[in-house]
């Protein structure tokens, strides 16, 4: 794999290093590079993918994903499931009840504007 950058373009020169689409070396190819286990690459490969960051196409190698930085939705909901229970846990240390946490919640959900949401 070749990587060319253009100082020029004014795109970060490391977002010209991670095209959606891009193919990135083979297994082997890679392993014998980095003098490591191939086995060590596929685990590699294997989490970036669980990331999101790179799509396995069997058969024909792997590739930036087009929606890189897009977790899987259940990890999505695992983290967003953490900051609402850190920010609950803040609202009552606050002195609010579950009743008032709950009110908030409800009418941001409400009254926010369609725009702030995301779906």
């Amino acid at each position: 794999m070749k990587f060319i950058v253009n100082p020029s373009t004014g795109q970060p020169l490391y977002l010209q290093l991670m095209q959606p689409g891009d193919a990135l070396p083979g297994l082997r190819v890679l392993a014998q590079e980095l003098v490591v286990s191939p086995n060590t690459v596929v685990k590699a490969y294997a989490e970036l993918e669980r990331d999101g960051l790179i799509d396995i196409r069997h058969g024909s190698g792997a590739y930036v994903s087009a929606k890189r930085g897009l977790k899987p939705r259940v990890d999505r909901l695992r983290l967003a499931q953490e900051r609402v229970r850190a920010l609950v846990s803040r609202l009552h240390a606050d002195g609010l009840s579950d009743e008032e946490v709950q009110r908030l919640f409800e009418a941001e959900l409400l009254f926010s504007a369609p725009s702030a949401r995301r779906k």
